[in-house]
């Protein structure tokens, strides 16, 4: 399965590097393929490493004004005009997405991934990895988004919040079929 993963390229603590790595090797270990942003700076770099380590794939998709920290050794690597269409190319490379800590970058590509699906043009499975609940404030927005009617389908139709990285591919296997 190719997994597109929206991260952050900073570097950060072990809090967030040491779950990234353990879901990274799970994908690799899976025989999955990551679909990543192509930086080989920060949590990117930590994602890509882990996934390639235990045997994965990786198809980067860098911007123009990052190309200069695109990784070098990625199976694939296609380098996008601009960044919105980097985020079309991440999505229809991808069978599935899963949204990792990061900035604003990332919540821009977890939002328009999310408009996307509510209006029906994907049917691709989305996961957020709540790692150390980084995302709680952002679920807890969703659900009052929901209950108070500005969601036209369930949250659960939307996305999936996963604690960790076993539940978050548990997830997406199950939905792919795989399971």
């Amino acid at each position: 399965m190719n997994i597109c993963v929206f991260l952050s390229a900073a570097d950060l603590d072990d809090r967030y590097t040491v779950p990234a790595r353990e879901f990274a090797e799970l994908l690799g270990r899976g025989g999955h393929t990551l679909v990543w942003g192509g930086s080989e700076s920060g949590l990117m770099k930590v994602v890509a490493d882990g996934v390639q380590s235990a045997g994965g794939r990786l198809v980067g998709v860098s911007v123009d004004f990052l190309a200069a920290k695109a990784r070098t050794d990625a199976d694939e690597m296609v380098i996008a005009r601009d960044l919105a269409e980097r985020k079309a190319l991440l999505l229809e490379k991808a069978d599935a997405v899963v949204i990792m800590v990061g900035g604003t970058g990332t919540l821009d590509e977890a939002t328009e991934i999310l408009e996307l699906k509510k209006h029906g043009k994907h049917t691709k499975p989305v996961v957020l990895l709540n790692t150390a609940g980084f995302y709680d404030g952002l679920r807890q927005q969703f659900q009052r988004m929901e209950d108070e009617g500005f969601l036209p389908l369930p949250l659960t139709d939307l996305v999936f919040f996963a604690k960790d990285g076993v539940g978050a591919l548990a997830y997406l296997e199950e939905s792919a079929g795989l399971r």
